[in-house]
């Protein structure tokens, strides 16, 4: 009986199979509505409303980020200077010339070639220490609070604080070389331009281990200690253990350290600028980010140090593509 009241009940399905369609729309059509919820379901995702709790941080991507970058692809095609603000100035159109300017600059190249001796020194470091000290630190019973902070604390530690400590240490005087005796290297460390960049990586990798090591430890959360207990009961040893479950579970974190490292690495600024007196010695330890204030801010040459910042990016964006390529992170 439900059915047939159903079937007679006005504007209900079914109460009339003979009735024309609606203007524009063939018989048998989806209704245009849910034809529209649709497309904003595809366009919004199955959970719409997560986008009003992400809309502050896009926004601040969008202003922060996004925004600079693009004025910094326009000022690099552009003939630009500093005006006072309010000032109509005409900045024309010239191109790929300060690409060419930059690109021709043995300091541009030079300051390149440092920033790929930091990186390799510092990303494979970082990633072999960070794995290391996690897995150590996670089977750790007693005093692991204290043993997490410790290694956390040099990160969250302000930079200038924590170079006038390294300062003390590979001074020419300093700890180390008075350590090392007739060992220690003349010029000193920070001021030799072979060892210079590498005291820096050694720097930045002991400040920012910390955070890697945090990372490494929450991916070992996820790891089955059912894994551990089958390769023991085959025999394996804990180095198996350590190689045969430990890094391949944690590979998707490894990819993140890797590519969080190199970004880091490629926008060195602080560690050479305090550590070298902006980029010592003869300019053994300028990155693409200190040239880039130094012609731009310095120099008063801001087009030139846009060029600069865009080839960084290209540059980031390539061995970010090739470590995804290489080391992988994915399921395949």
């Amino acid at each position: 009986m439900s059915d047939v009241a159903s079937d007679l009940l006005p504007g209900r399905a079914g109460s009339d199979p003979g009735a024309t369609p609606e203007p524009g729309r063939r018989a048998g059509d989806a209704p245009a509505a849910p034809r529209r919820a649709g497309l904003l379901r595809r366009l919004l995702g199955a959970q719409p409303h997560g986008l009003l709790f992400s809309a502050p941080y896009i926004a601040f991507v969008l202003v922060v980020f996004a925004y600079p970058v693009v004025f910094a692809v326009w000022m690099s095609f552009q003939d630009y200077f500093f005006a006072a603000p309010g000032a109509q100035v005409d900045r024309p159109f010239v191109g790929f010339q300060n690409y060419v300017t930059a690109l021709s600059d043995p300091e541009v190249w030079r300051s390149f070639g440092n920033v790929g001796i930091f990186l390799v020194i510092n990303v494979p470091l970082t990633v072999v220490l960070s794995i290391l000290l996690a897995t150590a630190l996670d089977r750790v019973t007693k005093a692991r609070t204290f043993f997490r902070v410790s290694y956390y604390v040099p990160y969250v530690t302000a930079s200038v604080a924590v170079v006038a400590v390294w300062l003390f240490l590979f001074s020419r005087g300093g700890l180390v070389n008075n350590v090392l005796g007739p060992l220690a290297p003349d010029p000193s460390w920070l001021v030799n331009s072979a060892l210079a960049m590498p005291t820096i990586a050694l720097f930045v990798t002991w400040k920012g281990l910390g955070f890697y090591i945090l990372l490494y430890l929450a991916a070992l959360q996820n790891v089955q200690r059912e894994l551990y207990e089958s390769v023991s009961m085959d025999g394996g040893g804990k180095l198996r253990q350590f190689f045969s479950v430990t890094v391949p579970s944690v590979r998707p974190a490894t990819l993140l350290v890797v590519l969080l490292a190199t970004i880091t690495g490629a926008n060195l600024f602080t560690e050479p600028y305090l550590l070298t007196g902006g980029g010592g010695p003869n300019g053994a330890s300028t990155s693409p980010v200190l040239l880039m204030y130094q012609r731009g801010i310095e120099q008063q040459n801001p087009a030139v140090a846009a060029a600069i910042g865009v080839v960084l990016i290209v540059f980031v964006l390539a061995i970010a593509a090739l470590q995804r390529k290489f080391v992988g992170g994915e399921e395949r």
